[in-house]
């Protein structure tokens, strides 16, 4: 026995060695220091770690290490990836109960969460994060690439958030100090309110070029003055959700219209995730703002700090005898990074594009995708001039190149493939529905910016012409049943009305070289190929560019029709409810609850129904309402409170809301 316990002995010791060595680096100890001076010591990266900052949520997606976070609140919902995620609440409000229900072992804070964080157990680690300055979000970076052992991932978006930085750097520098503009975030309700001078909103907008308002104001938050206001004079204002909006109220008061912003239609609305982050996209909105603010610099080419030329090139597998080759160019194109997908053909083909109409003699098909910082630089006269500003950064030529043109990132492009028995349809499809998604024969045409949902259409089977224009309409209404089954809503009357497309959709079907087919409608099998393969694409192109998936959740889903709690809060009727962060608080809390999401999923169902008058009668509906009130308020409800009516909500909605906000009013009363 002793002998053979002495012969292992040797082979245990290579075990450990071999486990010391051959250890993942998630497994090893983890050291950082919070905002607060905390040093939080790990054995090993946390793996249920529960985000309540946005902007960290954001750049531990960023950084590759989401697989790591148990809980989110629902301003982070909408990240790809973040479905499945469990829910606690929002950012001023989250529910104790469900991070604690989490059992997590990281829990991510700020300074404004000192009530929640006196509920929380002693025993959950704290990582306090806080974000007043633009230095601030790479500091973070940093830290939760060390936390998560994502050190390179964080290392390179810090790395390429620097680069867009210096960038625009460049580009105003040669802007004179006195022809810089006058810029000021707005904010506020019920007054005109700016971020203070010490925020890093005004950082952003001096990283950009503008002039930021100094009020004398420290403060992520202040008061602005009529006096101030017009002293001011700003030049360009910008505001996210529905601060244009609010604005606009104080815009048509006397004296408050007087500036020159206002009077030169110069106001603009972002992201939220963009204007009220400094976080893992801080470069792509000063990027952006700084092309907006210096348009007429930014469009001249000979202002052009970079050279126009190819940088990057990724290969794409399209199996297809009459492909020569298949690519994602990224491009240097007015200093910012373009990307074009480029389809190669061994011979000219002939095509039909709902941009150009039937065009024979193409040698290249391609989907070019322009950057938000491009969007307000792009060339105006029609399809030629954006033709001559790409055609010869990549090599090709106008007269035998067909392309497309999008705001959606090449990045997130579906490549998806259907068969059936000699029949093949490639369906190349990129998507986004966040700006300007319609429904078609309800919205008005009013402007004209870069296709959203693009789709070429790349078959074997030679294509008559009159097959390919039936094509069209196949490969539409797999889109449009794509989008129905995610309930997209229409950009301009997102309450009423589902969208259909986007008003910039763009098709092109390419002919084969097999068999000739006269048809691709509905009822035939190349029709039914084509419009599987746009659904298809159209889902997955949405749920990369955008995040959006069928399962999304009530806050998400909210968010889709220009809604949230807080504003919700802050319009009621009921001037008991004037406490509004209080009280969006508690309904917030009511809606984490399936059951009371169920409710309000179907308001939303019968809201649609309601519209389109398939559904008429909503008696029984109220004894519903009467009794989710009743359950919220803890005891008998006898009737609702009329807290959102007339035409601003569908009725179906409006009498939900109301059962929801009643019972919550009712549940705080004595």
């Amino acid at each position: 026995m002793k002998s053979s316990a002495l012969n292992k002995r040797p082979l245990l010791l290579l075990l450990a060695f071999l486990l010391l060595v051959c250890s993942p680096a998630w497994a090893s100890p983890v050291r950082v220091t919070d905002d607060a001076g905390n040093d939080l010591h790990f054995s090993e990266p946390p793996k249920r770690v529960v985000s309540l900052v946005p902007s960290a949520t954001e750049t531990i997606f960023a950084i590759g290490a989401a697989d790591r976070l148990a809980g989110i609140t629902h301003h982070s919902t909408g990240l790809r990836g973040a479905a499945g995620k469990a829910v606690v609440g929002g950012f001023f409000s989250p529910s104790v109960e469900r991070i604690a229900a989490l059992d997590p072992d990281l829990l991510i804070v700020c300074d404004f969460h000192s009530q929640t964080i006196a509920g929380m157990s002693a025993d959950v680690p704290l990582l306090v994060m806080n974000t007043r300055h633009m230095d601030d979000a790479f500091r973070h970076m940093k830290l939760l690439g060390a936390l998560f052992h994502r050190q390179e991932q964080a290392a390179a978006l810090i790395a390429k958030n620097h680069r867009q930085l210096d960038l625009i750097a460049r580009k105003v520098a040669a802007i004179p100090q006195d022809k810089r503009k006058r810029v000021m975030r707005l904010m506020g309700r019920d007054s005109i309110m700016t971020p203070g001078n010490d925020s890093f909103q005004n950082e952003m907008i001096r990283a950009a070029g503008g002039i930021a308002p100094d009020f004398g104001k420290g403060g992520s938050v202040v008061p602005v003055t009529k006096d101030e206001w017009m002293e001011y004079n700003p030049q360009f204002l910008y505001g996210c959700g529905g601060d244009r909006q609010a604005a606009e109220v104080f815009f048509s008061k006397d004296g408050w219209g007087e500036v020159d912003a206002v009077k030169q239609h110069r106001i603009y609305s972002f992201p939220c995730e963009l204007t009220c982050r400094a976080g893992a996209h801080v470069g792509d909105f000063v990027s952006w703002l700084s092309s907006l603010i210096y348009r007429e610099d930014f469009s001249d080419a000979g202002r052009e700090v970079l050279p126009r030329k190819v940088i990057q090139t990724r290969p794409l597998t399209i199996d297809l005898d009459y492909v020569n080759r298949a690519n994602v160019a990224t491009c240097i194109i007015q200093d910012f990074p373009n990307k074009s997908l480029i389809v190669d053909f061994k011979t000219p083909r002939s095509l039909v594009s709902t941009l150009e109409g039937q065009r024979s003699g193409v040698l290249t098909v391609g989907n070019h995708y322009s950057p938000p910082p491009c969007w307000a630089l792009m060339p105006m006269g029609g399809l030629d001039p954006l033709y001559q500003s790409i055609c010869p950064v990549i090599g090709k030529e106008r007269s035998s190149t067909a392309l497309l043109f999008t705001g959606a990132d090449m990045d997130n492009l579906a490549i998806k493939k259907e068969t059936f028995k000699a029949m093949t349809v490639y369906a190349l499809v990129t998507a986004g529905v966040r700006g300007n998604a319609v429904r078609m024969s309800k919205d008005m045409g009013s402007y004209y910016e870069p296709g959203t949902i693009n789709m070429i259409f790349l078959t074997n089977m030679r294509l008559t012409p009159r097959a390919m224009t039936r094509a069209i309409i196949s490969a539409t209404e797999g889109k449009t049943a794509a989008l129905q089954d995610l309930d997209i809503r229409s950009s301009y009357q997102p309450l009423n009305a589902a969208a259909t497309g986007t008003g910039t959709d763009n098709i092109i079907v390419v002919a084969g070289d097999g068999p000739v087919i006269d048809n691709a409608g509905g009822h035939c099998k190349m029709g039914e190929l084509i419009a599987r393969a746009a659904y298809a694409g159209v889902r997955e192109a949405i749920f990369k560019q955008n995040g959006i998936v069928g399962g999304r959740d009530i806050f998400q889903r909210l968010i889709d029709r220009h809604l949230s709690v807080s504003q919700l809060a802050a319009g009621s009727r009921c001037e008991c409810l004037k406490e509004t962060n209080a009280f969006a608080g508690r309904v917030e809390q009511v809606l984490l609850d399936p059951r009371y999401q169920g409710f309000l999923e179907a308001a939303i169902a019968l809201s649609d129904g309601a519209e389109r008058k398939t559904v008429n009668d909503f008696v029984l509906y109220e004894t519903w309402c009467l009794d989710v009130a009743g359950r919220i308020a803890g005891r008998r409800v006898d009737g609702l409170v009329d807290h959102f009516s007339g035409d601003a909500y569908p009725l179906p909605l409006s009498m939900a809301l109301n059962a929801i906000f009643t019972g919550v009013a009712a549940k705080a009363e004595p």
